[in-house]
């Protein structure tokens, strides 16, 4: 009997759910936000290569990471910022997910202080399977031994399908936030046309602040928050990051629908052109005793390749390195 590839990682997904609802979910992170926000495209006006890598529950041999490249910036020509990513998640050696995609955002000054971006994207998302090295319930004897093969017949189709975004942000004086959906086609990632395995589209909500505690030294404190909604998945989070000229510490705590409460805490240097960050995520308390304490470890680069014209009319949103 052939079965959806979905089915065979139902252990995957009961054992991630916190993490992970259809699709990796790197969190909060503004080194990774043109994936769901297109316009954030720019907004930072320098051109900016942004690196990442993350580890999914650290410590447990589920074999999770995902690694992380975009690039964006301002373009005077296209009157707003324009930028692309690309993605590859690795999950359990059985499951890959493969995404890239461009953005643009247009610049519209709508007021003395009030700056309106609104963007748009165009990606792809191939998700692999192989189901070579899985291990189904058949194989499995009274002693623990594997034998193989296995009677379950699995496809390794791997789909490619197209997606799109739209995204809003603004910026008045200290006080920035964005309102983003998501996968508006909704893409199906298994290919069988099954509604119920449509890619559900995504609402995302964010605010972060700018308040100056000493201008001497430039210490600042940056509080944020963020709201996403995927189907049934909720999630929201709240902290602050602190920061001088060069070094800055961050903390978030986070709480999704199925009773997860998680703290996240990073830190970062900057060298003039270079910055370096890390965060570590650990779950405080949950309904699911199957999800462990270690959840994600994030480190990455980020470079300034080219700085823009500084006499643009423009603001920028100076977002922490997190």
């Amino acid at each position: 009997m052939n079965k959806r590839p979905g089915l065979a990682c139902i252990v995957i997904l009961l054992i991630s759910q916190a993490l992970f609802c259809q699709e990796t979910n790197y969190g909060p992170g503004y080194q990774t936000m043109i994936v769901n926000n297109p316009a954030f495209s720019g907004s930072s006006i320098d051109g900016t290569l942004r690196l990442s890598y993350l580890s999914f529950y650290p410590g447990n041999n589920y074999n999770f990471h995902s690694v992380y490249l975009s690039y964006d910036s301002y373009f005077q020509s296209l009157h707003g910022g324009a930028g692309f990513y690309i993605s590859n998640d690795y999950i359990g050696g059985i499951v890959n997910d493969l995404r890239g995609g461009v953005s643009y955002s247009y610049f519209l000054q709508a007021g003395k202080d009030l700056f309106i971006y609104a963007g748009l994207s165009a990606a792809f998302f191939h998700r692999g399977f192989n189901f070579s090295n899985a291990v189904f319930p058949d194989q499995v004897d009274q002693m623990g031994n594997i034998s193989r093969p296995s009677s379950e017949l699995m496809s390794n189709r791997n789909p490619a399908v197209f997606d799109t975004g739209t995204g809003f942000m603004f910026i008045y004086k200290r006080l920035a936030g964005g309102f983003a959906i998501a996968h508006l086609t909704q893409p199906d990632l298994y290919g069988n046309a099954s509604p119920a395995e449509k890619l559900k589209r995504k609402y995302l909500i964010s605010l972060i602040a700018d308040i100056d505690l000493n201008r001497t030294s430039g210490l600042k404190i940056k509080p944020l928050a963020s709201v996403e909604l995927q189907g049934n998945y909720f999630n929201s989070a709240a902290g602050a990051v602190l920061l001088t000229n060069s070094l800055s510490f961050s903390t978030l705590f986070m709480f999704d629908n199925n009773k997860n409460f998680d703290l996240q805490a990073g830190f970062s240097l900057r060298w003039e052109k270079i910055g370096i960050f890390y965060n570590y995520r650990f779950n405080l308390s949950s309904a699911n005793s199957f999800v462990p304490f270690s959840l994600v470890h994030q480190t990455g680069l980020t470079f300034s390749l080219h700085n823009v014209e500084k006499r643009i009319k423009f603001s920028t949103i100076n977002a922490p390195y997190m």
